[in-house]
């Protein structure tokens, strides 16, 4: 066993590596640290977080294919990199002027999809259905940082999605894929809130929400 499956001993780890460090072709973010524009930091990021009481049929295939697992909650990635904590309190008013007429709005994740990083690599992930208001809020928040772009820097743009693990072999993740639609139940849930997120160094570097940004109503689903 190589050293770098001491840390992923559930995961693919070439897979895991090429997610962290190699950019996907459908526009999953990049983070090789390289070329990192000064004031942004892989230590926060902005994102969509599921209701917890949810979080169950995620985690159950994160926890066994997931890289990520132990550092990240289930999300939905909006800013990353992000700018550092201590401009969270700053940013949270920035953001909820901005954001003070948009509305809540529905989400449903029930369709699978990858990211093929090459070699063999693939990223599985839920593609939260509507798009479009995360796409507009994705635009809302770059009024604020501008700088902050990162995930749209891509040839297919901004690709909002919920990753679940990484898969080495295309055989081996359409095999995965398939039985985990057999008995996938579709997720619905309403965004009422995104949230600033944030993590230490190692060891203690598991991220957790720091400021959270209100949408304008609460509606039901």
């Amino acid at each position: 066993m190589s050293n770098l499956n001491l840390f992923f001993p559930n995961s693919s780890t070439s897979g895991c590596i090429s997610a962290m460090f190699f950019s996907y072709s459908q526009g999953f973010q990049t983070v090789s640290g390289m070329g990192i524009k000064k004031g942004k930091t892989y230590h926060t990021a902005v994102v969509v977080i599921p209701p917890e009481e949810l979080w169950a049929p995620i985690q159950a295939i994160r926890r066994l294919h997931d890289c990520h697992y132990r550092r990240w909650m289930p999300h939905i990635t909006l800013l990353y990199p992000f700018r550092p904590i201590e401009e969270f309190t700053h940013l949270r008013e920035q953001f909820q002027e901005v954001l003070s007429d948009f509305p809540a709005f529905a989400l449903r994740l029930s369709s699978f999809k990858e990211f093929h990083h090459g070699r063999g690599s693939f990223t599985l992930w839920l593609a939260p259905e509507p798009v479009e208001p995360l796409l507009n809020l994705l635009k809302q928040l770059e009024k604020i940082v501008p700088d902050c772009t990162d995930t749209r820097n891509f040839p297919g743009g901004f690709t909002p999605h919920l990753s679940l693990g990484q898969f080495r072999g295309k055989e081996h993740l359409l095999s995965k894929k398939q039985q985990f639609k057999k008995s996938w139940k579709p997720i619905a849930f309403v965004v009422k809130e995104i949230c600033l997120i944030w993590r230490n160094d190692p060891p203690d570097d598991v991220f957790r929400i720091g400021e959270k940004v209100f949408l304008k109503s609460e509606m039901r689903i």
